[in-house]
């Protein structure tokens, strides 16, 4: 095949495997958890770490990475002062991010002009390094989902009964903040900033569709996450279009596809 015999394409078609399990996974957590939005607050942060990291000279990759971890941490601890009205702390994070990376990439203009790249996502700029981040971070992640399962699922479900059922309710939200930090971050590669959030969700509102129960939902979401993925990357391959776009156009067509399945099976009175 044409596609694989260019190296950009097959490390971006790896990362898009490991990115489609990550944010699927990562996802259906946070949309039972009424916290899908976080997934947004994030990425607009991460643009201000790309832009640190150009201005600084660092790997833009690890600038997003532990800005947003910062504020994952933040969002943590703000959400704990504003319970009844969590989304408040998302909203002041966000506004952060935006109102720096938009003075840091006017003030050194120069320095950031690659920064389009990270906005929309690039395969052509995929490098061996991001590669290499991107399968370690994946792994940690899955393994952490794996190991913490338990505690997640409780926590997501019912925070209360968590802490009467032992669970370390703070110490778990805590690492799943920190999670959802680092998937936004090596995700924005593939789809992009703006559009990275759409990945944690779309897959998920599509599982939810058709599962019965919470393993088929998390089966269901990396199926579609990972179908979404390597569909959009061919499509933008072959057609030069942007890989988040033709990422999101597709998770989104088989939302619809789905829903307009079952209303015909509703009308059908099957």
């Amino acid at each position: 095949m044409e596609i694989l015999a260019y190296d950009f394409m097959r490390r971006a078609i790896v990362i898009g495997v490991v990115v489609s399990l990550i944010c699927s996974s990562i996802g259906l957590f946070l949309v039972l958890k009424r916290f899908s939005m976080v997934g947004d607050t994030l990425s607009h942060i991460s643009l201000a770490g790309v832009a640190i990291g150009m201005v600084s000279g660092i790997y833009p990759i690890y600038t997003a990475i532990a800005i947003s971890i910062a504020a994952s941490i933040g969002i943590e601890k703000l959400r704990k002062h504003y319970e009844k009205y969590a989304e408040l702390a998302l909203s002041v994070f966000l506004a952060a991010g935006i109102g720096t990376a938009s003075v840091l990439i006017n003030l050194f203009e120069g320095k950031t002009n690659g920064i389009m790249g990270y906005l929309f996502g690039s395969i052509s700029l995929v490098t061996k390094q991001d590669l290499y981040i991107v399968i370690t971070l994946g792994a940690i992640i899955m393994t952490s989902v794996f190991v913490l399962y338990r505690g997640l699922f409780y926590t997501t479900f019912d925070e209360e009964a968590a802490k009467i059922a032992g669970v370390k309710v703070n110490y778990i939200n805590l690492y799943f903040s920190i999670m959802v930090a680092i998937t936004v971050t090596i995700s924005m590669r593939i789809v992009g900033i703006l559009l990275v959030s759409s990945l944690m969700v779309i897959p998920v509102a599509t599982s939810l569709q058709v599962a019965k129960s919470f393993k088929q939902s998390m089966v269901y979401a990396n199926l579609f996450g990972l179908i979404s993925i390597v569909s959009g990357l061919v499509v933008s391959f072959y057609l030069d279009l942007a890989p988040g776009g033709s990422i999101v156009l597709i998770s989104l067509g088989m939302l619809l596809l789905v829903l307009g399945a079952k209303l015909f099976k509703r009308k059908l009175g099957v």
